[in-house]
């Protein structure tokens, strides 16, 4: 394989020793039962769905803007890490970010198809940019100056607000599993809802949050979990679901044995049958819980570190190679002087535009 990246790298050499296994791993479950990405992705999918001929309009947008338009696949720059770590934490490393209009700037000029971020940055820029690039309006948000920290979503923005200042989407997170997650999937069920109605695409960010999650493993990131959450997910119509990329599995059996008590239901089969230990598989295993994915699977980018060029084109060629429909990319992409934003945003991209790194 010879896919080049817009840095003089190869995908193969960013891949470093699991390329070949990343690059030729033949999927667990065939390719034959998913609805894979493509340029006719909204005809072929959303058009026979419930969505209003608005809500299509705005999916048509959202997959028809940026370097990866009329692909299939989708690159988002997302920043609400201001009000979930804070914004000294998140904008400290590049204070140029504490100005919103640098945030929509970044996404401009990497060539994403969209800005995910809050009411508060996009309302500040919207007159100038809304008709640039598509915005996602992110309605919800945990925040940490509470006394002591807690974690619960709760309703920053309306939908009617997000709709106001030009959204093409709102976005919104729940925990699923914490001991909020039911008044969380009522509240976002009726804020998707009222988007549809309003002509607007969904998306959301199906996390999982408790601490019994964690044990001998994080399980917050096993593919069953995971994949459970996602399936919920799309239940309430979400248009896109954003989820972590899985590398665990077996968190229903992990959680049951750590408590002594019996947790949630799944089958055997799951583990012998769907999905194995790669991360393909993995992965393909959320596809799957997202309609087969008819529901497109955006994997995040997670946190910034020393090799976040070789991770996020990990993560990029997992997600596509499972059938995922893109990547949704923050603080890998703001925590650095802006022109590097730009060039990591690029060999994302370069994944999915490379012919050469197939469906598995």
């Amino acid at each position: 394989m010879t896919a080049t990246l817009s840095a003089p790298e190869t995908i193969e050499s960013w891949l470093g020793e699991e390329a070949e296994d990343l690059l030729t791993h033949k999927a667990k479950v065939s390719k034959d039962l998913l609805h894979l990405p493509g340029p006719d992705f909204v005809d072929r999918i959303f058009s026979i769905s419930d969505r209003s001929p608005q809500v299509l309009r705005s999916l048509q947008q959202l997959y028809s803007h940026g370097r990866l338009a009329n692909t299939g696949y989708l690159s988002i720059l997302p920043v609400d890490q201001g009000i979930e770590h804070s914004a000294g934490a998140s904008f400290a490393p590049n204070p140029i970010y504490f100005d919103p209009e640098n945030i929509v700037k970044l996404a401009i000029e990497a060539g994403c198809n969209a800005v995910a971020t809050t009411l508060g940055v996009l309302g500040s820029v919207s007159r100038k940019y809304a008709h640039k690039i598509p915005f996602i309006a992110k309605i919800n948000h945990n925040e940490l100056l509470t006394y002591p920290n807690q974690f619960d979503q709760v309703m920053f923005a309306s939908v009617e607000q997000a709709w106001n200042l030009g959204a093409v989407a709102v976005g919104a997170t729940i925990y699923f599993g914490s001991e909020q997650s039911t008044r969380q999937i009522q509240e976002v069920s009726q804020a998707f809802a009222r988007a549809h109605e309003l002509g607007m695409a969904t998306i959301l960010w199906c996390y999982l949050r408790n601490s019994a999650f964690k044990q001998d493993k994080d399980y917050h990131i096993s593919a069953d979990l995971t994949g459970q959450a996602n399936h919920l997910g799309v239940t309430i119509e979400a248009d896109i679901v954003k989820q972590k990329l899985p590398e665990n599995n077996h968190g229903y059996a992990a959680v049951a044995k750590a408590t002594g008590k019996s947790y949630g239901k799944t089958n055997d089969r799951v583990y012998t049958d769907l999905v194995t230990d790669h991360p393909i598989d993995l992965t393909r295993y959320q596809v799957l819980n997202s309609y087969c994915g008819r529901a497109g699977l955006i994997n995040s980018g997670g946190a910034s570190g020393k090799n976040d060029f070789a991770e996020a084109i990990r993560t990029a060629v997992i997600n596509k190679r499972a059938g995922g429909s893109g990547l949704i990319s923050g603080r890998k992409t703001f925590q650095r002087p802006f022109e590097d934003g730009v060039k990591l945003f690029h060999a994302i991209q370069d994944v999915y535009l490379s012919p050469e790194v197939t469906i598995a």
